[in-house]
């Protein structure tokens, strides 16, 4: 089966690929995916937002669409930066921007307050018909500073206990196994294989 994957960033492309070795999937990005119509992600919730871009970008494609929205949620921050977690600092802002702000607002919490967890809902369409909403997340641990080169976002304050590792000192590989992004679409791996979700 191919998967076209909405989007214009060719590393999430091997991201993905890296993930489907041995699966029999091809994937490739949505041809001109930036000269399209550009999708407004405005839903409340991380599904809304997947299922309505592979619902728009599916309408411009040739054969099965899939779409994610991700983010970092914390719990003792009435969830944010959830959906707006790209648009935490601002429109502009930088992952250090980011970061910084989601650390100031961090500042006096301590112990399960600074419990968060990343998650990913990634949804499949064909010619505007939804086929699929599958979502996973990760739990961790939000330091007091970062730690790590490797990774984006929020990945170096975000530690994860069973490797005693932020996510940013993670070897790419190993990251992508145990990541929100990687359980999600390697669920719905299984769910084009099996038609079980797990």
């Amino acid at each position: 089966m191919k998967l076209l994957i909405a989007s214009s960033n060719s590393g999430k492309l091997r991201e993905y690929k890296a993930l489907a070795a041995g699966h029999d999937v091809k994937l490739a990005l949505v041809p001109g995916f930036a000269s399209l119509p550009a999708f407004d992600e405005s839903a409340p919730t991380f599904a809304e937002n997947a299922a309505g871009k592979a619902l728009h970008y599916s309408r411009h494609a040739a054969g099965a669409v899939i779409a994610e929205d991700s983010g970092l949620v914390v719990p003792a921050l009435d969830g944010a930066p959830g959906v707006q977690s790209a648009r935490y600092a601002g429109p502009l802002a930088t992952d250090t921007d980011r970061v910084k702000k989601l650390l100031g607002e961090m500042n006096d919490r301590t112990g399960e307050e600074r419990r968060a967890y990343f998650v990913c809902a990634l949804a499949m369409a064909r010619r505007g018909r939804l086929l699929a909403v599958l979502s996973d997340r990760v739990e961790g641990t939000l330091l007091d500073a970062p730690r790590g080169d490797g990774g984006f976002g929020y990945d170096p304050i975000f530690f994860y206990a069973p490797l005693g590792k932020t996510f940013a000192e993670l070897p790419r590989e190993q990251k992508n196994l145990i990541s929100h992004r990687g359980r999600a679409f390697l669920k719905l791996l299984r769910y084009l294989e099996t038609g079980d979700i797990g």
